[in-house]
């Protein structure tokens, strides 16, 4: 105990996560800030009440931050910041349509966590993710290890479900891997997927495999279109919340993370969702998974997509 994490942004996606992370018991105080007068402290209120029902001690604290950075005292001494502020999307808007609102309000939380947490480890997922995580690095001038982003966990999971739901198995039995970004260059890798320690190949045949791929690459956009307001927060929430944990408890774990990607694949100087172990300071190394040449070749064309975005965002 004596671990202290921050979820800035109290919006579904914030408290859902602010709560995960409670819940787990392995945190002294979750701070959950917003915007929004009185938002956090009414949430942070209401959970508090829970913790004799769910059994918990961990506290959560809210706060109301400014603009201006007012408030973001709370934070002081966090040693996990996981960044949800920004806006959701609304139906037909892609991520990348919320790249330069959400630029502004991502920069402003990373220079207040370096201000302030100057030792923390920060989980990036405001959208469009990978353009953001760089961001985040660039404004906080953090060691990019102790910045990574929120996607492939995600990613990873609509498809493990896919393939579940279809081949009605239990979820547990499924492995999927998704690598690249988070959106229209991400990269399924159907050679480490496995039911039942079987490959998904022997199977499900290729067009199925394929179809369910297409409905992993547009999952938030599926379920964006369903709710029609708002966007996914309780599979994205889970995903930041296990990787808060694995930082908290220096864990190790092997995780798909969006992460600075320097020589491995080949790819050299970028934020990419790649499968890291994660700890104490953030991602401890990049996992080079073996990939087939098409994989491969997916993989680098998904890095140079975002390596032309991520340029753009520094000026932002």
């Amino acid at each position: 105990m004596g671990k202290k994490v921050t979820v800035v942004g109290a919006g579904f996606y914030g408290a859902t996560t602010a709560l995960r992370l409670a819940e787990y018991d392995v945190f002294e105080t979750v701070v959950l800030t917003d915007i929004i007068d009185g938002k956090s402290e009414g949430l942070a209120l209401d959970m508090n009440q829970s913790r004799s029902i769910e059994g918990f001690e961990t506290r959560i604290v809210g706060k109301t931050t400014g603009v201006d950075g007012s408030g973001y005292e709370v934070i002081e001494g966090s040693d996990i910041v996981v960044i949800t502020a920004g806006l959701p999307r609304k139906p037909g808007m892609s991520r990348m349509d919320l790249l330069e609102v959400n630029a502004k309000i991502v920069r402003g939380v990373a220079e207040n966590v370096a201000k302030f947490a100057p030792n923390a480890v920060i989980i990036t997922v405001s959208n469009p993710l990978d353009e953001m995580t760089a961001l985040t690095q660039i404004a906080s001038q953090f060691p990019k290890n102790r910045v990574m982003g929120q996607a492939g966990m995600l990613d990873t999971a609509r498809f493990t479900n896919f393939v579940a739901e279809e081949l009605d198995v239990p979820v547990s039995s499924v492995k999927t891997l998704t690598l690249g970004s988070h959106g229209d260059t991400m990269v399924p890798v159907p050679s480490q997927c496995t039911v039942n320690g079987k490959p998904l190949a022997d199977v499900m045949d290729a067009d199925k495999i394929e179809e369910l791929v297409v409905r992993t690459r547009n999952g938030g956009a599926e379920v964006v279109a369903l709710l029609k307001t708002g966007s996914a927060y309780y599979a994205p929430s889970a995903a930041a919340a296990r990787m808060a944990k694995a930082v908290a408890q220096d864990s190790g774990e092997a995780m798909p993370v969006c992460a600075w990607v320097d020589g491995e694949y080949g790819v050299s100087g970028v934020y990419l969702g790649v499968v890291a172990e994660i700890g104490a300071e953030g991602v401890k190394k990049i996992v080079e998974t073996p990939l087939t040449d098409t994989e491969l070749a997916g993989l680098t064309e998904a890095a140079e997509a975002v390596r032309a975005k991520q340029a753009d965002v520094a000026q932002m």
